[in-house]
C-alpha cells in the first residue's frame, strides 16, 4: 500500500547530482538505498531519452516514490516531469522560450503535495511566473542541467532563489548533473542547495557532488556519501 503525504506533513527529499547516463543506474541506486525518503529530485535532462520516462515510472511505482526531473525529446528538447508514487505522469510540459514568459503549469498536485516546478533557467522567471497562480506549494523543485560556468552566474542563481522562496513562502531546491558543461563551454561548477522559505539557506553545495535528504519540517538535512 502506498502512503501519500497530506499537506503541511513532513517529508523526505532526496537531492542528487548524477553524471549523465543513457540508463537509470543512478537513479535506482539512490532510490533502494534511501528506503525512507518520500521525494527523488534529479537534474534537467537526466532522463536522457524518451524511452527512459516508461523505467522511471515503473520505478516510482515499484518503490513508492515521487520522482522529479526533466527528460529529453525526440527533438533532444528539455521537457519538464513529476511522476507520482504510483508511476502516474502528473507534469509534463516543454521548458519555457528565452523570450516568453514562465510556461504553465508549474504548479501541481500529486500525491497529497502542491509542488512548484521551474527548469532551469526558468528560475530567471520565476519570480513573476510563479505569482500566476495564488495556490500555496509544499515546495518547489529546480531540476538544473549542468553546473554553472562561472561564480557570479552560481550568485545570481542562488540570490533568484532566496528571492523566490521569501516571495511564495516555501522552500525551494536545485541540483545540477556532477559533469558537462554550458554549451561544451569547459567550465562546470555543480550545484545544489535547499532554501526555507525566509529565504536562509539550509545548504548550498558548490562543487560538492553528495547526495543528501533534507526533512521539510526539521529541515535537518542528511549528506548520504
Amino acid at each position: 500500500m502506498i502512503l501519500l503525504i497530506k499537506k503541511g506533513e513532513t517529508m523526505k527529499i532526496l537531492i542528487a547530482q548524477p553524471v549523465h547516463e543513457k540508463k537509470l543506474i543512478q537513479l535506482e541506486k539512490e532510490i533502494k538505498e534511501n528506503p525512507s525518503t518520500d521525494v527523488i529530485l534529479f537534474p534537467e535532462g537526466y532522463l536522457a531519452c524518451f524511452e527512459n520516462i516508461e523505467e522511471a515510472c515503473k520505478l516510482a511505482k515499484t518503490y513508492g516514490k515521487t520522482i522529479i526531473t526533466s527528460y529529453k525529446n525526440k527533438n533532444n528538447k528539455d521537457r519538464a516531469i513529476i511522476i507520482s508514487k504510483t508511476g502516474k505522469i502528473i507534469l509534463d510540459r516543454a521548458k519555457t522560450s528565452n523570450d516568453e514568459s514562465l510556461y504553465w503549469p508549474s504548479k501541481v498536485e500529486g500525491d497529497g503535495m502542491q509542488i512548484g516546478y521551474i527548469l532551469c533557467v526558468e528560475i530567471l522567471k520565476g519570480l513573476e511566473g510563479l505569482k500566476k497562480s495564488e495556490t500555496e506549494v509544499d515546495f518547489i523543485a529546480h531540476p538544473i542541467g549542468v553546473g554553472m560556468f562561472s561564480e557570479e552566474q552560481f550568485n545570481e542563481w542562488i540570490n533568484e532563489a532566496k528571492e523566490i522562496a521569501i516571495d511564495q513562502k516555501t522552500m525551494i531546491i536545485g541540483t545540477s548533473h556532477a559533469d558537462g558543461s554550458y554549451r561544451n563551454c569547459g567550465v562546470s561548477i555543480p550545484i545544489a542547495y535547499c532554501i526555507d522559505k525566509n529565504g536562509e539557506a539550509i545548504f548550498i553545495a558548490k562543487n560538492d557532488l553528495r547526495t543528501r535528504v533534507v526533512n521539510t519540517e526539521t529541515k535537518e538535512t542528511v549528506v548520504i556519501r
